[in-house]
């Protein structure tokens, strides 16, 4: 079980990676942009704090903040993000899907709740060889309307799999309202699968540590999937597109008093003075070398464009032999 200065330092590790990939947005070191998990970090670090080394993840388009709390290296992460043939899969991931599967991240998915059915799948793979692992599959709300989701609940439940789904709730999917979207309640989707479900407060990263242990718990002893509907909220873009089209569907006012409590803030006062200012240092130097990593690695070479889209090696049409 994390302490207080482990989920410190992975909140303070995501909030910092995040800012640093926006300003290499800005510069153009990273294509194309991001979807920023600033805000949402608690969620992350408190639901992979419960799970062991040989658990898995399946993410979203808003992944970072999973892939980094699941473990993976932030420095070959960053070099994801700018497209580097020495990022975590050779800067054909990027920014939505990014993996490594020796850490248990199957993936980020830029299909809106298209990874909890992989989370599914592998759960239920591991169950039938014997395995105790547990699968956790992240979501935002706005994927509790689509039929995969609801599909994989259904299964889930009725084949009593490990797996843990994980609803964002930022309160937005892009910029529509989850009030102005979603009938009901988001756990009354899972409830009617028979699967119990909990809201939780997804901006304290040891409540939401408290709620994913009793989940893991649940998964691990063969009892079944758990729902958590993690409430947070955004306080950056839904992608760095808004910065320069700023689309106005949320007032700064708003946006003010929804980040009134920053995940960030409340874990560092679980954490003393000099071990705060120590991880720090050592998340900022991480960083340091992480980026000049990303910048001195090269660029893919466009003649293999086409390999690795088979896990059984066959070369697309036009790629290299």
């Amino acid at each position: 079980m994390a302490d207080s200065a482990d989920l410190y330092r992975t909140v303070r590790l995501i909030r910092r990676f995040e800012q640093r990939a926006i300003e290499l947005v800005r510069s153009g070191v990273i294509p194309g942009g991001i979807h920023p998990y600033i805000g949402e970090e608690a969620i992350a670090a408190g639901v992979c704090a419960a799970l062991r080394a040989d658990d898995l993840i399946t993410s979203t388009h808003r992944g970072h903040g999973h892939v980094l709390a699941k473990g993976a290296d932030p420095i070959r992460m960053l070099a994801e993000l700018a497209g580097r043939e020495t990022g975590l899969n050779g800067g054909r991931g990027g920014a939505m899907h990014a993996a490594d599967v020796s850490a248990g991240i199957y993936g980020g998915n830029a299909l809106v709740g298209a990874s909890a059915a992989i989370a599914a799948g592998a759960a239920w793979s591991h169950r039938r060889a014997g395995h105790d692992r547990v699968a956790v599959t992240f979501f935002g709300d706005g994927a509790v309307n689509q039929g995969v989701l609801l599909e994989t609940l259904n299964l889930a439940s009725l084949r009593l799999l490990p797996v843990i789904f994980v609803c964002e709730n930022n309160q937005f999917a892009t910029s529509m309202r989850v009030q102005d979207t979603t009938s009901g309640t988001i756990t009354g989707r899972a409830a009617a699968f028979g699967i119990p479900a909990e809201t939780v407060d997804g901006m304290d990263p040891e409540a939401v540590l408290e709620a994913a242990s009793r989940a893991v718990t649940r998964a691990r002893a063969a009892e079944g999937p758990t729902f958590l509907e993690c409430m947070t909220y955004r306080f950056d873009a839904h992608h760095t597109w808004e910065y320069s089209v700023r689309p106005r569907y949320r007032t700064d006012e708003e946006v003010a008093a929804g980040s009134v409590r920053d995940p960030l803030e409340i874990q560092a006062a679980r954490v003393a003075d000099a071990v705060r200012a120590r991880i720090d240092q050592e998340i900022e130097d991480l960083l340091d070398q992480a980026r000049l990593f990303a910048e001195a690695s090269p660029e893919p070479d466009p003649s293999g464009a086409l390999d690795y889209l088979y896990s059984s090696g066959l070369r697309g049409r036009g790629g290299t032999a």
